[in-house]
């Protein structure tokens, strides 16, 4: 019998779900590939953790002794770090095996040097797990660049800093104690710097650039704001005009520029982001023939990742090249710039702003909505006191004198 032989490096979360599945899934994934699968070797850091792997499996804490394999098709990483699994993918891609990635990290950093090498060895790259989950995110984008120009996706890209923000607004919560929650759940790390200053979002978000436009715009130039600033008076105030606050990604393409931005943003009831909540993700995928689709579905989690990865899993063996790209420019006509008008919920700021910015209401003492550019709203953010979310959508607004400066 033919058999798909796989290594997994890393046995926690998401490497170790990968291993269930593909024995859960035995039958499912041998009817569809005509093959076998079957788990030869794991890497694990820790040789002396007991784990509930067949003794007939490779455990490994050097990746040379899976190398040696007399036999090896994919290789499956789900470790922490940059480098090593760079490195580690590196040399399977040379050793001709196809290999899947669930680290965004990783991926945001080296994923086109893998791909380009990927290619050269005629092996394929899955990195469904590295952008949203469970969600089918990646695949859906390669099926509309078929025929569709995809030019603008919008996105909620961290599971930790949905949760957070939903338990701040519906349990009336601090952001520290909404933190300890994600923390005590297992959403948030100890550290989780990467989740709520918006790393995670933004490697994410560099990821979906390369698969919808083929590039990536400047990093440096790429403002990535975190979920930090977000206080409960400010989720308070905004709950009154029936406004949510979402740590939100976007990509536009305006010609043969991207332009890319991380950030917290409001949105009404008429936007697909508004009811996603908790450690729900959501991507919105806009194109010139279909228009706007919303993906939402679980972004974190031992079966959700592993689900992408296993889906991957198939794709790599039917060695589908992760080649295509939208080239072509478009321009988004829902695209802001410096000149429009929009709204912008703002705290910090007095009765007397600069000119050319309506004080539209106030919601509560020193918050405040106001209607400008985004050029003449750069003046207000030169004050480090001055905190400035954007309104994503259309705002109503009763009873209410604007108050023009």
């Amino acid at each position: 019998m033919s058999v798909i032989k796989i290594a997994i490096l890393g046995f926690g979360t998401v490497g170790e779900g990968v291993y269930r599945i593909i024995h859960s899934h035995a039958a499912e994934l041998k009817k569809v590939l005509g093959k076998k699968v079957e788990v030869t070797a794991i890497l694990i850091k820790d040789q002396e953790k007991k784990r509930n792997i067949s003794d007939d499996i490779l455990i490994t804490s050097d990746f040379e002794d899976i190398m040696k394999l007399d036999k090896l098709d994919v290789v499956i990483e789900a470790i922490v770090g940059k480098e090593s699994p760079f490195l580690f993918l590196k040399k399977s891609i040379e050793r001709k095996c196809h290999i899947i990635t669930a680290n965004k990290e990783m991926f945001a950093h080296h994923g086109e040097e893998l791909q380009k090498l990927a290619e050269k060895n005629n092996v394929s790259v899955g990195f469904e797990a590295t952008v949203a989950g469970g969600i089918p995110v990646i695949q859906t984008i390669r099926t509309l660049l078929k025929v569709n120009r995809v030019f603008q996706l919008q996105g909620i890209l961290n599971g930790t800093s949905n949760f957070i923000l939903t338990e701040m607004r519906e349990k009336k919560q601090s952001f520290t104690e909404a933190l300890l929650q994600a923390q005590e759940n297992g959403y948030a790390e100890a550290d989780p710097t990467n989740d709520v200053e918006g790393f995670d979002a933004f490697y994410k978000t560099m990821i979906l650039c390369r698969i919808a436009f083929g590039e990536e715009p400047n990093w440096e130039e790429v403002q990535r704001q975190g979920i930090t600033s977000i206080t409960s008076e400010l989720i308070a105030a905004a709950e009154k005009y029936g406004l949510r606050f979402k740590h939100f990604a976007q990509i536009n393409r305006d010609g043969s520029e991207i332009i890319a931005v991380v950030k917290p943003v409001l949105v009404n009831q008429n936007h697909p982001f508004y009811h996603v909540e908790g450690v729900q993700n959501a991507v919105n995928v806009c194109s010139d023939i279909v228009g706007c689709i919303t993906l939402q579905g679980p972004g974190a989690g031992m079966f959700p990742t592993s689900s992408a990865v296993i889906e991957d899993l198939v794709y790599v063996c039917q060695n589908q090249l992760s080649d295509i790209t939208n080239s072509i420019g478009f321009v988004s006509d829902d695209k802001k710039t410096q000149g429009e008008l929009e709204y912008w919920f703002v705290q910090g700021v007095g009765w007397k702003v600069p000119k050319g910015i309506t004080i539209v209401d106030q919601t509560v003492e020193g918050i405040f909505i106001l209607k400008a550019a985004k050029r003449d709203l750069e003046q207000l953010k030169n004050n480090k006191e001055v905190l400035c979310y954007p309104i994503v959508g259309e705002i109503t607004i009763n009873n209410f004198d604007s108050v023009t400066v």
